[in-house]
């Protein structure tokens, strides 16, 4: 970490600047410095020659590494990319120097300050509450989170990419962030724990309306609720809620399993689950099933068979007379 960074007047750093040109930082902005303790220098509003080196920099990465404009499928592969064209631009050597920027880079380290154990948690935080929808409202936006924290305090991070909530330190929610407006952001799984209890609200569950599920996890429904009815259903959210623990593939994979089987029941698609997962072979203990009767079957005893044999003389001479 450098000993002293030299900024602009931007917002996120400085929230105004007073008489004698004095600075007050931002929350976000003093959030940081305490977290990495550098000095912090601006230049004068309007004065780009203060760091005309830093406005040198950036337009030579908007015309090299930006252009032209970078097309990538997340946040996490457009900086791989970045980062990729940083580590080979290390390798130049720049007029007027003999060695590579790597190099001078190792140089300028010995005068860095140690980072701290944990990285500075870059994002927007909103302490809020959630709704008796199991809601929490972020900039315009309603993200869901599991019912059981309804009206309970909660706090909001705004990342780049992401929206995760936390409830009394651990998050409990976490969303692709969405910057449209009053829009409303579901996990269906966050839902079923209370739906389990009202089964019979299952096909009206708005957080449920998109959600893409395969056609064997339907047709378990089906043949569930034509067996036992609203039992059934109940016992079908409960196969969906081993969704909350396992990726909804590995479910998906169970149920047409037990499907192939015949085995249209939740204890049948756990235990396919479980096998599968732990690379063992499907057996089903009994000691689970106390509800299931107990069959005692008893060693044959070989005497027995005379009997067989008695009766099958006795016919044989009724024949011959």
């Amino acid at each position: 970490m450098p000993q002293s960074i030299l900024y602009d007047n931007t917002k996120l750093a400085v929230a105004k600047i007073v008489k004698g040109g004095k600075r007050l930082r931002s929350h976000m902005f003093a959030e940081l410095q305490s977290h990495y303790l550098f000095d912090d220098r601006f230049g004068r509003p309007g004065k780009g020659n203060d760091k005309g080196k830093v406005e040198g920099l950036v337009g030579f990465v908007r015309r090299n590494f930006m252009t032209p404009l970078p097309v990538a499928d997340s946040f996490d592969a457009l900086n791989s990319r970045l980062l990729g064209a940083c580590t080979k631009r290390r390798q130049a050597v720049l007029r007027g120097h003999n060695t590579t920027i790597a190099a001078r880079m190792q140089a300028d380290l010995a005068a860095f300050m140690p980072l701290p154990p944990a990285p500075y948690d870059a994002c927007h935080k909103l302490a809020t509450r959630v709704s008796s929808m199991a809601l929490v409202r972020y900039r315009n936006n309603d993200y869901s989170v599991p019912t059981r924290y309804g009206h309970q305090e909660v706090l909001a991070k705004g990342y780049v990419d992401r929206v995760e909530i936390a409830c009394r330190g651990e998050v409990i929610a976490s969303h692709v962030r969405n910057y449209g407006k009053a829009e409303f952001v579901y996990n269906p799984l966050h839902y079923l724990a209370l739906l389990e209890h009202k089964s019979k609200a299952l096909d009206q569950a708005a957080p449920l309306d998109e959600w893409q599920l395969a056609e064997c996890v339907h047709r378990l429904r089906r043949l569930m609720e034509g067996r036992m009815g609203n039992p059934g259903r109940r016992e079908f959210i409960q196969v969906l809620r081993l969704m909350e623990d396992f990726h909804q593939h590995q479910v998906e994979e169970a149920v047409a399993q037990a499907l192939k089987l015949g085995a249209i029941s939740f204890d049948a698609v756990k235990m396919l689950l479980l096998s599968r997962l732990e690379n063992r072979p499907v057996r089903l203990d009994l000691t689970f099933y106390p509800y299931l009767p107990a069959a005692t079957v008893a060693a044959t005893d070989p005497r027995a068979y005379l009997g067989l044999i008695a009766n099958a003389g006795s016919n044989v001479t009724g024949v011959l007379a």
